[in-house]
């Protein structure tokens, strides 16, 4: 009944950010308000191009329009609170508002490694087995794979959030964090959280070790295949068709590889600035990787930039 007690006394939690470096948060506050409007943009336009350019309607840039629209869902449940926190004194968020953060967070990031292995399995089709692609990935196997990436997301993130947000919090609910990290969260927790490490294990397993692993495979198979391809034009025909997607890849998952990897330090001067480190990372991967994704395929992709130039030109004939 204690921890009961306890826990319905926090009614919020103190987001700590960037309250330590004052300076930082007026540079940052510019940078990231620019960045989410170029994420909006960016990943809007390639979302209007996947949708009315009958040409863009296959797999590949179906799982594309997906991403975009993705991204923009994961920093719109993150960038505005980050933004606000860097405008007010006190740093506060509601308990049930921090649960539904946490949990569309999650849900994004856990969609987004699912959503890049079927973007792999894709690419290897394409590449590997040319003349089954129409077949293997028609209209009706690519939108439920798409779908079951998002609902695989979803359910993770309901799970993880439930088993995060029922443990008791005893007083501190000062989080180091922008926004309700569930790692940050279950630091404050007084109480065993060996249940949450374990889901959080194994759901590590499922969303990054194996995609991760299913992505290494395909790419395995793909350079195998391109470089047997007698033409040097032809292999690099076939290497940009999924150059872009490994780009992404890459950005993605090394960002989270160096975010969770790294070796923590033991001094507490070195702690500090770890955290700010940490944090300046997470910016990093929470914000800059969705603004990249569209430039990424819009620079490395013909088709999309052959796309996006007709509708500029659509518009102004129009206008």
């Amino acid at each position: 009944m204690e921890n009961t007690n306890q826990t319905s006394s926090v009614t919020e939690f103190i987001l700590l950010g960037l309250s330590a470096h004052p300076k930082l948060e007026k540079m940052f506050f510019v940078l990231i308000l620019l960045t989410y409007l170029v994420i909006l943009m960016g990943n809007g336009v390639l979302i209007i191009v996947t949708v009315t350019v009958s040409c863009l309607h296959t797999s590949m840039y179906f799982f594309l329009g997906n991403l975009s629209f993705l991204d923009i869902c994961y920093t719109t449940s993150s960038v505005p609170l980050i933004l606000d926190s860097f405008l007010t004194p006190r740093k506060t968020i509601p308990f049930p508002a921090c649960a539904v953060q946490m949990s569309l967070s999650f849900a994004m990031g856990a969609t987004e490694c699912v959503l890049l292995g079927m973007m792999a399995f894709d690419r290897y089709v394409a590449i590997c087995n040319p003349l089954r692609y129409p077949v293997v990935m028609s209209k009706a196997a690519y939108v439920p794979m798409a779908a079951g990436s998002w609902v695989a997301g979803i359910a993770a993130s309901i799970v993880q959030t439930f088993l995060a947000m029922r443990l008791p919090f005893c007083g501190n609910n000062i989080i180091n964090h922008f926004t309700c990290e569930i790692l940050a969260v279950l630091k404050l927790a007084c109480a065993d959280i060996s249940i949450n490490v374990i889901s959080m294990g194994v759901t590590n397993v499922i969303f990054l070790a194996f995609p991760v692993l299913f992505i290494f495979v395909s790419y395995i198979f793909i350079i195998t295949t391109i470089l047997k391809i007698p033409s040097a034009e032809g292999r690099k025909k076939a290497f940009s068709t999924c150059s872009a997607h490994l780009t992404v890849v890459v950005v993605f998952y090394g960002t989270i590889l160096f975010m969770y990897g790294k070796p923590k330090s033991k001094d507490p001067l070195g702690a500090d600035k770890q955290d700010l480190s940490d944090k300046l990372i997470s910016l990093f991967y929470g914000v800059v990787t969705p603004m990249l994704n569209p430039i990424i395929y819009s620079l490395r992709n013909k088709d999309v930039k052959a796309a996006v130039r007709n509708l500029v030109v659509q518009k102004r004939f129009t206008q």
